[in-house]
């Protein structure tokens, strides 16, 4: 099967070429890309379908696959365009692309949605495979990486990349001036395992496998409401009439409805006068003094004419942990950088782990 190892050879050195890394003169590098092609050519379903269909092909590039896996996963080509990054004709024209390769139609139109083709689905399984193989290589060369110049990719939550990692990454930037942030803001959980993000800052419990977490401690919750607003209503919140006032909730998240259930108090979407998923926008709302909402203490600390309201409701707090792939730990940048997550925001926490 030279002409699977050859495409196999060809796709996982473009997709590792940016990462700066000589593979045709490293040893190990060259050690580790054959040991996977070995790997990968033990699934028959792969070297038939690189053999039957690719053998006289020229070599097929690594964004075509990942613009199919893409789609695949997100269910359309829009949704797979925000998820890249990139735009939705750029996207249409790499699946084109990549049916005009292999000579087959991937996808038909269902409605407004598409489905896999039998031939699409015949794809899934090497190009998994492809996926998972260059994932492994791009974390393992990466992680022998000592410099720390370059770039590492983060993603956090909208409040906290608003309104917590400002101070911290701008004390990063004149400490390390030589290390580049990429920040990806959404309230989405990254995939680190495929390299979505190079460290990621959760609020829940990371639950892939491969990581390294540290729990750097928990920001208290609360309901705060501008002074302006508080004294169009007499100036203090009842409890026991809490539909007379305006409440700012989440639109088709049922985050808040279930945090008030678990509190012992039943409402419905309608509770809330204003309904946003953007919680930057809640947020801004709060702030102006349309009604109460919700957010940490360290947060609303940043706005002295906010008042906490409601203190006898108990909110659990919310966790913070900052998380890396295990292999990425090994790169000095990446080290840095988490290094200096896990210690500023273990110094804005007000819930410690001890």
């Amino acid at each position: 099967a030279i002409g699977a190892q050859h495409q196999y050879l060809l796709l996982l050195t473009h997709v590792l070429s940016p990462i700066g890394v000589s593979f045709w003169f490293a040893p190990f590098s060259r050690r580790l890309i054959h040991a996977t092609i070995d790997s990968l050519e033990s699934n028959v379903c792969i070297g038939e379908y690189m053999t039957g269909n690719m053998q006289h092909q020229p070599s097929l590039e690594w964004d075509l696959i990942r613009a199919f896996l893409a789609v695949v996963d997100a269910g359309s080509v829009t949704a797979a365009a925000e998820l890249l990054a990139t735009s939705q004709p750029t996207l249409s024209r790499q699946i084109a692309a990549l049916e005009e390769h292999l000579g087959s139609t991937l996808f038909e139109r269902v409605g407004r949605g598409l489905r896999l083709t039998n031939a699409g689905t015949a794809l899934i399984a090497p190009a998994r495979q492809m996926q998972a193989a260059a994932n492994a290589l791009s974390l393992t060369a990466l992680g022998q990486n000592l410099e720390t110049a370059g770039t590492v990719r983060l993603s956090a939550s909208e409040v906290t990349a608003t309104y917590v990692l400002p101070t911290i990454l701008t004390a990063l930037r004149r400490s390390h001036p030589e290390i580049h942030i990429e920040l990806a803001v959404t309230n989405r959980v990254e995939n680190l395992l495929e390299r979505e993000a190079d460290i990621a800052i959760r609020h829940t419990d990371p639950g892939q496998g491969r990581l390294i977490a540290r729990r750097v401690g928990a920001f208290r919750l609360g309901a705060f409401a501008h002074r302006d607003y508080l004294s169009r209503v007499g100036g203090t919140i009842d409890s026991t009439q809490l539909q007379r006032y305006d409440w700012l909730g989440l639109d088709r998240s049922d985050l808040l409805l279930r945090g008030f259930q678990q509190a012992g108090i039943k409402v419905g979407r309608d509770f809330f006068a204003f309904r946003c998923d953007d919680q930057v926008t809640l947020w801004q709302m709060t702030l102006a003094g349309m009604g109460i909402g919700f957010g940490t203490l360290f947060v609303a600390g940043q706005t002295p004419e906010l008042q906490q309201v409601l203190t006898d409701i108990e909110i659990p707090p919310m966790p913070v942990w900052v998380t890396s792939h295990r292999e990425l730990r090994e790169s000095a940048r990446i080290r840095v950088v988490f290094d200096a997550l896990v210690a500023g925001l273990g110094e804005r926490v007000d819930v410690t782990n001890n």
